[in-house]
């Protein structure tokens, strides 16, 4: 147990097994869903009480690159270590957070970029037949909006875009306290929103997606391009003149050092995210934006002139009386938006988890 906290580390992450943590021994027993997140890097998994209150946590390797049957074992496994603390009269259910594409209502995963091998996965019926439990499914940024809308700086709004800027670009909409889902629950996917009608060619196959000009590898790579020229940037320096070592977070770092360049970057990239944020305002007139990712951290230097783009852009009617904040949730965003599913489907949850186990008795 770490000193002066009530947390209780069992097992390191050693690549073989998951690692466990118990938040509050006490409240074990409230525990009522489970909340996965499933990524290209880890999955993780908590319980929680209906509350939000996270009550222990898990996480391994993806191990992504061994493909689909070892990362199905994986998520079991981890699965497996939150479940076994709970009582299972007093579960719920469980959602996944997991990359698109994918169909929610159908609970298949098409092909994840990010997960090699996976094709017309149906991996909420895979989860049911193993735990007997109900299991709902949705993308990994729309659960994102849905667990800031639910827990977080949305929690007192009904109208919530949610923008993710990290290695990609991704985002959910909230109509009405609701996942928008679009007829084959896609929508929303305001990555690639085109931002530079003839801007560099975005993995999707788009040009000038929002994602390619905002992302952590887009701020790298048009910083490199920029060095390149020869303009003068500490950044040379910190890297020992290897421009190949320059991460995003070296040129925050730089940034808030003054760095003229790095500062040219982010007010760049700012301003490719203020017109991708005035795009959502007029599209889906949210009553309140919310943005996250590992971007996000940069902080003011970012949202300082991102905000005045989208002021001197979006008609006023639409900006005026709308924040635009960094997310209240960091990492575990996507775990409150599964927590936040379950809660969604409350009451057909428990009907179903009723109906699995009869066809669990029936197969005994």
């Amino acid at each position: 147990m770490e000193k002066g906290s009530d947390r209780v580390t069992l097992g390191k992450d050693d690549g073989l097994r998951p690692e466990l943590v118990i938040l509050n021994e006490r409240e074990l027993a409230e525990g009522k869903i489970i909340g996965v997140d499933l990524g290209g890097t880890r999955v993780r998994a908590v319980l929680s009480t209906g509350t939000g209150q996270i009550l222990a946590r898990a996480e391994m390797p993806t191990q992504a690159d061994q493909g689909l049957e070892h990362v199905l074992s994986n998520i079991k496994l981890t699965i497996n270590q939150v479940l076994g603390l709970a009582d299972f009269s007093n579960l719920v259910g469980m959602a996944v957070g997991a990359p698109g594409p994918l169909n929610p209502f159908t609970g298949v995963v098409f092909s994840p970029p990010n997960l090699p091998g996976w094709s017309n996965v149906p991996l909420t019926a895979i989860l049911e037949k193993e735990f007997h439990l109900p299991v709902y499914l949705g993308n990994d940024a729309n659960l994102a909006a849905l667990g800031e809308y639910t827990f977080g700086a949305g929690k007192d709004y009904r109208y919530l875009v949610y923008i993710t800027v990290s290695t990609g670009v991704g985002g959910g909409v909230i109509e009405d306290g609701r996942i928008l889902q679009g007829a084959k629950g896609a929508a929303a996917e305001l990555g690639h929103m085109t931002i530079e009608y003839d801007g560099p060619r975005c993995n999707c196959g788009n040009i000038g997606c929002l994602e390619i000009l905002t992302s952590g590898p887009s701020i790298r790579r048009r910083t490199i391009e920029l060095l390149e020229t020869g303009v003068a940037s500490k950044l040379v320096d910190m890297v020992g003149g290897n421009l190949e070592d320059i991460t995003p977070e070296l040129i925050a770092e730089a940034a808030r050092q003054g760095d003229e360049a790095a500062l040219r970057i982010i007010k760049e990239t700012a301003f490719f995210l203020g017109v991708g944020v005035t795009n959502v305002l007029h599209l889906y007139n949210p009553e309140i934006v919310v943005i996250g990712g590992g971007v996000s951290k940069i902080g003011s230097m970012l949202f300082e002139p991102l905000i005045e783009v989208v002021h001197e852009r979006a008609m006023p009617a639409f900006w005026e009386g709308v924040p635009i904040v960094p997310t209240d949730l960091g990492g575990d965003i996507g775990l409150y938006g599964s927590i936040a599913l379950v809660l969604q489907n409350y009451e057909e949850a428990r009907i179903r988890k009723q109906e699995l186990a009869v066809v669990g008795e029936d197969e005994a």
